[in-house]
Order: C-alpha cells, then sequence, then structure tokens
C-alpha cells in the first residue's frame, strides 16, 4: 500500500509570515502541482515528508496525495528546501503524475564489490557519477542502478555505456561519461628547500664574504699612498 500525503489547503495570504506561521503549527507549506491542474498552495506533515525521503526509493517513490475530500492522486516529491542550521524541511514540491507517461528523474549509481585493482594493485576506486539521469514510465523507475566493479583492474573505466540496460529505460547522459574508474595512489614528492646547505667541496675556491654596505676592506686606486713610494 502506497503511504497517502494529506495535503490541506492553505488560505489567505502566500507570504513569508503565512509560511513561518504554518511551520509553527507543525506542519510545512508546499505546492502540489501538475498533471493539468492549476497549482494549490498546501501544507503537508514534515514526518511523512522525511519517511519519504529518508526510504530506500528517496525522492523517487511514488506515493499517494490526498487533497481535501477529493480523489486521491499519484504524485511525487520534484523539490525540497532545507533551514541551513537546524536542517529542517521548511518546504516541498509535490507533482502530480500520469502513470501512463514517462518521466525524467536522477537515480542512484551503487556500486557493488570490490575491484581487484583495489585489493592487489593497491589502487582506489573512484565514483565520479553518484546519479544518472533517465527517462521511463513511473513505475519502471529502479530504487538504483547497481554496477559490479568486482572485476576493475588498475586504470579500469566503467561508462554509462557499461550499466545494465534495458527497453524500459533510457539512460539521458552521454554513454561516454565516466561513472567509476580505478586509480593509482599518488606518490607526494617532498618539497624542496628554497635555500640549501651545501658543504664546500675540497680543493674548490670558497665563495668571497660580501662586503658589508658602507665598509670595505680593499685599498682604493684612486687614493695615494701617504709618504709615496720608495725607488
Amino acid at each position: 500500500m502506497p503511504e497517502v500525503v494529506v495535503a490541506k489547503p492553505r488560505v489567505g495570504k502566500f507570504n513569508k509570515n503565512a509560511a513561518r506561521r504554518v511551520r509553527v503549527a507543525g506542519k510545512i507549506p508546499a505546492v502540489l502541482y501538475g498533471a493539468g491542474h492549476e497549482p494549490v498552495a498546501v501544507e503537508v506533515d514534515p514526518k511523512q515528508i522525511s519517511r519519504i525521503l529518508f526510504s530506500e526509493a528517496g525522492h523517487n517513490t511514488i506515493f499517494d496525495v490526498q487533497l481535501g475530500t477529493g480523489t486521491a492522486s499519484k504524485a511525487m516529491i520534484v523539490d525540497w528546501q532545507r533551514e541551513p542550521i537546524k536542517d529542517q524541511l521548511i518546504h516541498i514540491d509535490l507533482k502530480r503524475i500520469a502513470l501512463d507517461k514517462a518521466l525524467r528523474v536522477s537515480v542512484r549509481v551503487k556500486l557493488m564489490g570490490i575491484p581487484v585493482g583495489v585489493k592487489t594493485a593497491g589502487g582506489i576506486l573512484d565514483q565520479v557519477l553518484r546519479e544518472v539521469e533517465i527517462e521511463c514510465l513511473p513505475v519502471d523507475i529502479p530504487t538504483h542502478v547497481d554496477v559490479d566493479v568486482s572485476n576493475m583492474a588498475l586504470f579500469d573505466v566503467i561508462r554509462v555505456s557499461d550499466l545494465p540496460h534495458s527497453d524500459k529505460i533510457k539512460f539521458l547522459n552521454s554513454e561516454d561519461a565516466t561513472v567509476a574508474h580505478v586509480v593509482a595512489i599518488r606518490e607526494e614528492v617532498a618539497p624542496v628547500a628554497e635555500v640549501e646547505a651545501v658543504a664546500p667541496v675540497a680543493g674548490a675556491p670558497a665563495e668571497p664574504e660580501v662586503a658589508k654596505k658602507g665598509k670595505t676592506d680593499a685599498p682604493d686606486p684612486a687614493k695615494k699612498p701617504e709618504g709615496g713610494a720608495k725607488k
């Protein structure tokens, strides 16, 4: 049985103060739209929405939304906002869907196994794409896309073209896009000191000392010696 989210229509002004009053009352302001219907401002239970978002299917979960006394509609969560400090839901966008029309959704890529290149060659498995965009009917949306990486050697790459394909799902990412690869660990080179103390080599001429500014021990060639030179 799909979960039924009760959406209560909001009345009055739709501004920040009104939205704040909805949250103080323990609900979340939301908008319900789609399937040829006009958008409706509603309020929903945050516990139900959190339960859906943290489920296995997450935001791709299809549930029933009950608006007033009308017939329940199939819907999905298409957008949500959280308060950054307390990490609480503050707004939700709900979209009515038709089960016979294809949707574009993002699905998590789940890597299965440990690559040979990690076990035997000391590599690192780097996942580049954590989600892929697909198009399919609502009932065919997978919870996640599984890909076996256990046979990957060092420098092997898995691309979108290597993911399990079917007639029911169309991948919208480029087929050449990298999903994951096994890379080598880079060895860090010790930084070279800006100035190195080099021991003098035997027999090599010593470096002259730099005279201090304003003082010199060398005689001035323009100055004549006192008393004159002896002949």
